[in-house]
């Protein structure tokens, strides 16, 4: 199965097609590792200040939705959109790893006996 990819922007960010495949393929690629995992990933970027300036007004979440699992969600702020991004995709895939880790390690431990 594929991961379903979807990007939503609000309307004072360019949601120009340069900036989506952009940000898609930035985020495609830190998460290629968790493509088998994940059955969607959802990319919002917004832009707090809209037309006034100021510094981490950039705001990207990203939302993964691991198969058989709850959706995780990351939001990290930055000056640029790209920034934005890169630093929730990183986010991410900290948590990820930390949850397929823990399954991994807890699918593979025997149940300890229980004394009663």
């Amino acid at each position: 199965m594929t991961m379903q990819f979807q990007f939503n922007t609000d309307s004072s960010v360019m949601g120009t097609q340069n900036v989506a495949e952009r940000i898609e393929q930035q985020v495609r690629h830190r998460l290629a590792r968790f493509a088998n995992r994940l059955t969607r990933v959802e990319v919002h970027v917004s832009d707090v200040n809209g037309r006034k300036h100021g510094g981490d007004d950039k705001h990207c979440t990203i939302e993964a939705r691991p198969r058989g699992a709850r959706p995780i969600g990351v939001t990290e702020k930055a000056a640029d959109v790209d920034t934005a991004a890169r630093k929730a995709a990183n986010t991410l895939v900290e948590r990820l790893e930390r949850m397929f880790g823990k399954a991994e390690r807890h699918k593979h431990d025997p149940s300890p006996d229980k004394a009663i």
